[in-house]
C-alpha cells in the first residue's frame, strides 16, 4: 500500500463494512485481459458470497483461473479546502484476493442466498428460502442459478474518515472556507 497512514487493519470495522457496502466487484483474470463485473454480496462466515447464472463469461474465465480479486468501495463525502489539492475524499475501500469456487453444497448454498435475501430485502418474505428453490430455479434464459464462494487468502483495507465540517455541499463555495482559515 503505497500511503501506509490510510491502512485499515481493524477486522472487526472490516467486516462490518463488508457486511453493509451494498455493490462489490469482482475481478478475474481472462488471459490477458482484466474482466471487472459488479455484484450483489454478502460477507458471510470470512468469505464472499455471490449468485449468478451458471453460463457466461464470468463462469467461463473462473474454469479456466480461480483467483480473483474482489474490491468494495464507498465514498462518505468530498471534503473541500482553498487548496485545490488538498480537496479530498472520505472512503473506505477493501480488497480481498483469494479463490472462487461453485458452492456444491446445497444446505451452504441455500444459507448464503437466505444471507443475500436477508440483506437486499430484509423482511420481506414469511418464510426462510427453500433447498427445493435453490436446487431447481432457472432463469427466463433456462440457466440454472450457481453460488459462489470467495475465500480470501489477503484482506487489505484503506480508509479516510470523513470531516463534516469540510464537507463539499451545493452552494459552497472557496470564499466560505478562505474567511474561516484566517
Amino acid at each position: 500500500m503505497r500511503r501506509p497512514m490510510l491502512a485499515c487493519t481493524d477486522e472487526t470495522k472490516i467486516s462490518a463494512f463488508l457486511s453493509t457496502a451494498m455493490t462489490g466487484y469482482l475481478g478475474v483474470a481472462d488471459g490477458l485481459e482484466p474482466y471487472v463485473v459488479p455484484l450483489n454480496f454478502v460477507w458471510w462466515n470470512g468469505a464472499v458470497y455471490v449468485h449468478g447464472a451458471e453460463e457466461g463469461r464470468k463462469m467461463e474465465v473462473l474454469k479456466r483461473n480461480a483467483r480473483v480479486c474482489f474490491t468494495v468501495s464507498e465514498h462518505f463525502g468530498t471534503m473541500v479546502h482553498p487548496v485545490p489539492a488538498k480537496t479530498d475524499t472520505g472512503y473506505m475501500s477493501v480488497m480481498l484476493f483469494g479463490t472462487a469456487e461453485i458452492v456444491t453444497d446445497l444446505d451452504e448454498a441455500t444459507e448464503a442466498m437466505q444471507q443475500l435475501l436477508n440483506k437486499y430485502v430484509p423482511g420481506y418474505f414469511f418464510a426462510p428460502l427453500s433447498k427445493h428453490h435453490v436446487e431447481t430455479y432457472r432463469s427466463s434464459m433456462g440457466s440454472r442459478t450457481v453460488v459462489l464462494k470467495i475465500t480470501p487468502h489477503t484482506i487489505t483495507a484503506k480508509e479516510k474518515p470523513l470531516n463534516e465540517e469540510k464537507v463539499f455541499y451545493a452552494g459552497r463555495k472557496v470564499t466560505d472556507d478562505i474567511v474561516k482559515e484566517k
